[in-house]
């Protein structure tokens, strides 16, 4: 049996998927190539936007109940920033209020310090363009190296499989506040990095590396 990560992708992706494992597998070896004491990790990265909008999903209902749920049109965002390692389970969450590079240069020093990456553990970091991943005023930690996804392909992006496990409590669900969202969101992330079996389960593609 195909594990969740696997039987969901489509046709399309093995090609785009095995360029991107032929560049992790000769980056991860360059590193341990020049110094082989130092750990090497792979991690991957996204972001995802949640507000007062509420996430509407269809629900098993009797036969003749038309189910409701609450809903405005109130346009305020949250934004939440997941780093996960697929080959562990591991997880390291961030919610803040916007997207721009002096934030992200923040969150990969936060990160950085998480994960312990340094002069004596490398990570490489597997995300999307989007522009304030490539800002030029952007900074990026000792230890933490950026390798970037072709263009449109979150198919292959494990850490875009996160964002179903963190909508579960709030989909369905009216938040007066974006204060009781970030309550909500806290709590459930807290659950997950609790979970790495779980987040395994989801991210870990068949062609993304195993052991690092």
């Amino acid at each position: 049996m195909q594990s969740g990560a696997a039987a969901g992708q489509s046709q399309g992706e093995p090609v785009r998927a095995g360029a991107v494992q032929k560049k992790l597998q000769a980056r991860v070896s360059e590193l341990q190539g020049s110094d082989t004491a130092i750990p090497v990790e792979v991690w991957a990265f996204d972001e995802h936007r949640l507000g007062l909008k509420p996430i509407l999903r269809k629900v098993w209902a009797p036969r003749g109940c038309r189910p409701t749920a609450s809903g405005h049109h109130r346009y305020q965002w949250l934004y939440l920033y997941g780093f996960v390692r697929p080959a562990t389970g591991e997880v390291v969450w961030f919610i803040a209020d916007g997207v721009n590079s002096a934030l992200f240069s923040a969150l990969l020093a936060s990160f950085a310090a998480e994960a312990g990456a340094g002069p004596d553990k490398r990570v490489i970091l597997v995300l999307d363009g989007a522009g304030w991943h490539v800002a030029k005023d952007l900074v990026v930690p000792e230890g933490v190296e950026l390798m970037f996804l072709p263009p449109y392909s979150p198919q292959i992006q494990p850490a875009e499989r996160l964002w179903p496990l963190t909508n579960e409590p709030i989909v369905n669900e009216y938040f007066d506040t974006l204060e009781e969202l970030d309550e909500v969101l806290a709590q459930r992330c807290r659950i997950l990095a609790d979970d790495p079996d779980q987040i395994k389960a989801h991210t870990l593609f068949e062609w993304w590396p195993h052991h690092n």
